[in-house]
């Protein structure tokens, strides 16, 4: 490999990416390095194994109280002990004895968590209040949750020497949020000179605080954001590059189910930790009636569409997805969440029904093409194996009121197969497509000869996700697509716009390493240490004629969907033992 690696001009081994860009490893010049957009946040599966998701904190100057904060009756002292053994901790002083507090003008709507790390001073009690009417109270003597009222939970966590950090989630249109030093539980008042210590405030959309993140006079962001690479770490420990085409998920709150329709269930919400690491799980309880025991969401939507959830087991261990339209267009999946197989299914076929192992016990149950005149999606535990469906879906039993599953991140979206979690928090929520290319660095790619590698996977079972060396349209190229179909793939040229396919039998959803060797008129394809073509293009590139090096068509059209592992240009023909050396797995 070492050889090889000195004849190549380009060695794309995702590792390393940056806002915009996805480092080569080679030329070291930069020249080679992929332009890379995405106008939108995602997710990924992070080397931790976990679903990394975008972050941000809407509070300005977030651990600086005395600027953008409005200050009502209140004294503050910086340079206080603060949690994390620094300085940068404040007091929070009434000099009122009224209301005092801190308050900051927002714009945040759907389900959001506000933080903040405080201690006790000669005052017990913290307070949040939004403007939606959201409340809570902390007692910061005895760290625990006194009252709190029109939200949807509550948290106060030790983080040791007298601090907590407490949180208050809620749903609704926040146009400011305040907080409040007090010494009586419920109220809002307090004595002139009760104090507590406060550092770090936090607003962000979800049911949970996470990481803290710093702001100053802006907003800031954490984790995937707009266009910032994925590496994915879903096949192993190395890191492959993950790009997919635009998709929206139409489910308007993936996470939290209060707004969905219940049928004998109750809920209990930041049950258990989710597949992103963070105790935000809703846990779905069978109630004591003999019926179905579900929660559903209606969407307005037609065509093919693909659905998912996380699913995990409690006391329970089967999990139900399921939904459609009218009567004779629905589907029905249940499955095994102790082993991640299908107990049972409906309205669809075996090849339509996925369940991936997020570990931790989760798993991420898929139903893939199904078409809809109209919408409904809906969860649900299920107590046993085997029970009888009414009309294909509906699944009827007696609950205990206690008994249930966990689940997480529900989304449907349009297309013929599922794609990495989209979050929404209120409304439906699109993440844009990938485009990711080096373009006019002819010196990367030699015309005349040369070889084409790639290892990856490609997502989609029916579209045409092309790699390709261009000189920028659709005339001079050489193409590796995957697919052409579920069960093919096609290396083909076009010679100033005479194109020669040559369709290989191979399954692209497999990890597979590809190489594409052409010198003068020549064109062999090897595929994972096979010689799968050996044939002629209809005529040879001229010198500087290709230019591109792109995940797509060489137009910009067929954006290649998929996990790409490595990647590289060499800049001369292989022969067949160096192309196959290179591509045996």
């Amino acid at each position: 490999m070492s050889d090889l690696y000195s004849k190549a001009s380009l060695v794309m081994d995702p590792q390393l990416v940056d806002t915009g860009k996805v480092y080569s490893i080679k030329p070291e010049n930069r020249r080679g390095d992929f332009t890379f957009t995405r106008s939108s946040a995602a997710t990924r599966v992070n080397a931790d194994g976990l679903v990394e998701k975008e972050t941000q904190n809407f509070l300005l100057q977030s651990n600086s109280f005395d600027t953008t904060w409005l200050q009502t009756r209140i004294n503050l002292t910086s340079g206080q002990s603060g949690y994390d053994g620094g300085s940068n901790a404040w007091q929070l002083q009434s000099n009122d004895a009224s209301t005092t507090y801190l308050e900051q003008s927002v714009a945040v709507s759907g389900v959001q968590t506000i933080s903040l790390y405080a201690k006790v001073g000669t005052a017990d009690y913290l307070a949040f209040y939004a403007s939606s009417g959201a409340r809570a109270w902390f007692n910061l003597n005895s760290g625990s949750i006194s009252s709190s009222s029109s939200n949807i939970d509550t948290q106060i966590e030790n983080v040791g020497n007298g601090w907590y950090r407490c949180s208050m989630s809620y749903n609704a249109s926040t146009t400011y949020v305040r907080i409040y030093v007090t010494d009586v539980d419920g109220n809002f008042t307090s004595a002139i000179g009760a104090n507590i210590y406060i550092q770090d405030a936090q607003l962000e959309q979800g049911l949970v605080a996470r990481d803290v993140i710093t702001t100053t006079t802006a907003a800031v962001e954490g984790g995937v954001t707009d266009n910032v690479p994925r590496l994915d770490y879903t096949d192993s420990s190395c890191p492959a590059l993950l790009l997919e085409p635009q998709r929206t998920n139409l489910v308007t709150s993936s996470e939290y189910t209060n707004g969905y329709i219940g049928t004998g269930s109750v809920q209990e919400f930041n049950a258990a930790i989710s597949p992103e690491g963070v105790q935000n799980a809703v846990k779905i309880i069978a109630d004591t009636s003999t019926f179905q025991h579900n929660r559903f969401t209606t969407i307005s939507t037609t065509g093919a569409h693909s659905f998912s959830v996380f699913a995990k087991a409690a006391e329970y261990d089967f999990a139900q997805l399921y939904g459609g339209g009218g009567s004779g267009s629905r589907f029905s999946v249940v499955a095994n969440l102790t082993d991640g197989s299908i107990d049972t299914y409906d309205g669809i076929t075996t090849d339509q029904i996925d369940i991936q192992d997020y570990g931790n016990g989760w798993y991420r149950i898929i139903v893939s093409n199904f078409t809809l005149s109209s919408t409904f999606v809906a969860i649900a535990p299920i107590k046993q194996s085997g029970l009888a469906r009414d009309a294909g879906y509906d699944i009827d039993y007696v609950g205990d009121n206690v008994s249930g599953a966990y689940f997480y991140g529900l989304q449907c979206e349009a297309g013929s197969y599922a794609t990495s979690y989209i979050p929404t928090y209120g409304s439906s929520v699109t993440r844009v497509g990938e485009t990711c290319q080096v373009e006019d660095k002819g010196a990367l790619i030699n015309s005349e000869q040369g070889t084409l590698y790639f290892e990856g996977i490609a997502i989609d079972p029916s579209f045409a996700n092309v790699i390709s060396f261009s000189d920028g349209t659709n005339t001079n190229r050489i193409c590796l697509t995957l697919p052409q179909n579920a069960t093919n793939i096609n290396a083909f040229s076009s010679v100033g716009g005479s194109k020669i396919d040559n369709n290989i039998l191979h399954d692209p959803s497999v990890n597979s390493k590809y190489a594409i060797v052409w010198n003068g008129n020549s064109f062999k394809v090897f595929v994972n240490g096979v010689k799968k073509v050996d044939n002629t293009m209809a005529g040879s590139f001229s010198a500087n004629t290709l230019t591109d090096i792109r995940f797509d068509r060489g137009d910009g059209n067929l954006n290649f969907g998929g996990f790409c592992k490595s990647y590289l240009s060499i800049a001369s023909a292989l022969t067949d033992q160096q192309a196959i050396d290179l591509t045996t797995i």
